[in-house]
């Protein structure tokens, strides 16, 4: 079967690419895992932090598989997945800067993930460059047309 991916996606599916793939993937496992096993143990300390931790994890698993296939669909469906991440970064971040007792245990996005080293509030920002740059490199390329 002949390789129909562009120049865009083998790139992206490359070097730095790769490591983001990297990156996702440990991130979808860790606050999945996190998340699932505090909701089974702990539902009734923090339901809500809990179920934002597996749904970082979901959004997570989507970037990490976007980001890994190539093709215009998983270069989509990996965009939104940055972007719904940076916006739950900065949203749980904030409300638990301003509003601290609405989630009472942390989440992944806690304070913007400073108890991950601000990874989850930088690794949004480096996925969208990475897709946008890599993208936009592909599309203006002589003769690059609109392929899918």
């Amino acid at each position: 079967m002949p390789d129909t991916a562009t120049p865009a996606d083998r790139t992206l599916r490359t070097g730095p690419g790769r490591l983001l793939v990297a990156v996702y993937s440990v991130f979808a496992l860790a606050a999945t895992a996190r998340g699932s096993y505090q909701l089974a143990t702990r539902f009734g300390e923090a339901p809500l932090a809990y179920a934002l931790s597996v749904a970082a994890g979901a959004v997570y698993l989507v970037a990490a598989v976007g980001l890994a296939r190539a093709g215009r669909v998983s270069r989509t469906v990996a965009l939104a997945a940055c972007g719904v991440e940076l916006a739950g970064v900065l949203l749980v971040g904030s409300l638990s800067v301003f509003v601290p007792g609405l989630l009472p245990d942390d989440t992944v996005w806690s304070r913007f993930g400073s108890g991950y080293v601000f990874v989850p509030l930088v690794l949004p920002v480096l996925g969208l460059w990475w897709i946008l740059r890599v993208h936009r490199t592909d599309r203006d390329r002589p003769g690059a047309g609109d392929r899918t």
